[in-house]
């Protein structure tokens, strides 16, 4: 199928009023907004992050984000609302500022500010702040306000960082030590309290307790051996009048001989028990060498007199001597064996709680030790944080530094008016060709003989043309003009009108373009 080239050629001129129209209109609007739109100015500053001066090998840093996390952060910071309108208003950024909303402040703000970051492996960290405003000081005075939030937030953020950690470790530290004092006292109040059933004397008092069950054992049988000795002396002597039935009449002894002979009885006694220097065993040695003293005074006396003349029977007096010695014996080892008998019951009852007491200690020692331990680990701790805090108010860490400022740029960035007016009358051409096709759609009128075929599948013996009168054809081709002449001249002279007396078209294509939701 043919394209009826001649047909299209004659639709397009009748169609041109209007299509002509479509054209103008946009294509006015496009010059007018690319004259009219003032010039725009942007600049850019250039950051670099660097590593560390002194490597993590030798101190390690406490603060442990990443160059691009750090990035993403002061970012978030630098362009919050209260930073955004204070510069606004510091530099005067937008024309009558004082008449625009916050919100259109900071969202315009927003708009005008760019920030790229680059990182990658093996890569330097890069940060690009730039702006857009209306004239280039206002740019360059805006990057350079942003170039110097970023720098101190980057220090704070940092030497903030560093001082909460070491803040939070002296915290522990102090906290770990009050409690390792407490457990401490309260280990040694603990052991005070229960000294006597401690474990760790618990194999002393084991051996102790059989040394003390053999004691008592020897000291029952030595109780009894000795009762029944004295029972069997009693006997003999009420029965014989003798202290045994074949002995012999001995002599009278005298008081402090019979003295002498209890008192070494007891001696005797008392070294099966206590040693030599016990206080008991030399006093009673003392009174022994005075009984000693007193007795070889009388035997003198007693030979110079040659008195030998009893006054009680020895028999009796050696009786009561011997009884008394016996009874001394006697209670001297009662006495001790009650004594055993105690310390045996006071063992009993170390040893039973001494597994308790063990039990108890040995938590409250685990305890220390794992206070000991978390303080070691807190203390380390707070070595390095306070060497990091050093290292980041000295500006020996991770830091941010400006490698380019913005400069006041001479010539503007935008707009390019040469796209916008070529995008105005792109859209005009647009419209005008969506006009033609529109109206060839939706007209089903038979124009040609091929429509008449297409339509109703026939084909006609012949065609006879539409015939115009010379009235008639120069009446159409006077209106073509016509309407061609006023839409030529017409459009334009309303369009500077609207512009002059009226509205910007600027500002018509900017309330267009936002009320269609593409600004």
């Amino acid at each position: 199928m043919t394209v009826d080239l001649r047909f299209y050629w004659k639709l397009l001129l009748r169609r041109f009023p209007v299509m002509a129209l479509f054209l103008l209109i946009c294509s006015g609007l496009g010059i007018a907004t690319a004259i009219n739109q003032p010039a725009i100015y942007r600049t850019e500053a250039r950051l670099l992050v660097e590593a560390p001066q002194i490597p993590d090998s030798m101190v390690a840093s406490t603060i442990q984000t990443n160059a691009v996390e750090q990035l993403d952060i002061i970012q978030q910071r630098l362009l919050t609302r209260a930073n955004l309108i204070d510069i606004a208003n510091e530099f005067n950024v937008f024309e009558d500022i004082r008449s625009i909303d916050p919100d259109d402040v900071v969202a315009q703000m927003r708009a005008s500010t760019r920030i790229r970051s680059s990182a990658g492996r093996d890569r330097a960290t890069l940060m690009r702040i730039s702006f857009t405003a209306r004239s280039g000081r206002i740019a360059a005075n805006v990057v350079n306000e942003y170039v110097t939030i970023v720098l101190e937030a980057n220090s704070s953020f940092r030497s903030d960082r560093a001082q909460n950690t070491r803040r939070f470790f002296e915290q522990e530290v102090q906290r770990l030590t009050s409690e390792m004092d407490q457990l401490s006292v309260g280990i040694v109040q603990f052991k005070s309290e229960n000294s006597d059933s401690l474990p760790e004397n618990q194999s002393y008092r084991l051996n102790r307790q059989n040394l003390l069950q053999e004691r008592l054992s020897r000291l029952e049988r030595d109780l009894t051996l000795g009762q029944k000795q004295r029972n069997d002396i009693v006997r003999i002597f009420e029965a014989t009048g003798r202290l045994s039935p074949g002995e012999q009449p001995a002599r009278t002894r005298s008081a402090t001989e019979q003295q002498l002979i209890v008192a070494q009885g007891e001696l005797e006694n008392l070294l099966s028990v206590y040693s030599e220097t016990n206080p008991r065993v030399q006093r009673l040695q003392r009174r022994i060498e005075r009984l000693e003293a007193i007795t070889e005074a009388e035997a003198r006396a007693n030979l110079s007199t040659e008195d030998d003349t009893p006054i009680v029977s020895a028999e009796e007096t050696q009786f009561r001597a011997i009884l008394s010695e016996i009874d001394n014996r006697l209670q001297a080892q009662k006495g001790e064996f009650d004594q055993v008998e105690i310390e045996l019951e006071e063992l009993e009852v170390a040893i039973s709680e001494s597994a308790s007491n063990g039990i108890e200690l040995a938590g409250l020692e685990r305890e220390l030790g794992n206070l000991q331990r978390r303080f070691e680990v807190a203390e380390a701790n707070l070595n390095e944080a306070r060497m990091s805090e050093l290292i980041e108010s000295s500006a020996q860490g991770q830091r941010i530094t400006e490698i380019e400022s913005a400069n006041v740029p001479r010539q503007p960035a935008g707009p390019n008016r040469v796209r916008i007016i070529l995008m105005g009358v792109a859209l005009g051409i647009g419209l005008a060709g969506a006009y033609f096709v529109l109206l060839e759609v939706l007209n089903r009128k038979v124009r040609r003989p091929a429509e008449m075929m297409s339509h109703f599948n026939i084909s006609p013996l012949t065609t006879i043309p539409f015939m115009e009168s010379s009235g008639a054809r120069l009446v159409r081709r006077s209106g073509m003009v016509l309407a061609s002449l006023v839409v030529l001249i017409g459009v334009p002279v309303a369009l500077w009108y609207i512009d002059a007396n009226y509205m910007p078209l600027e500002l018509v294509v900017q309330k267009s373009l936002q009320k269609m939701g593409l600004s």
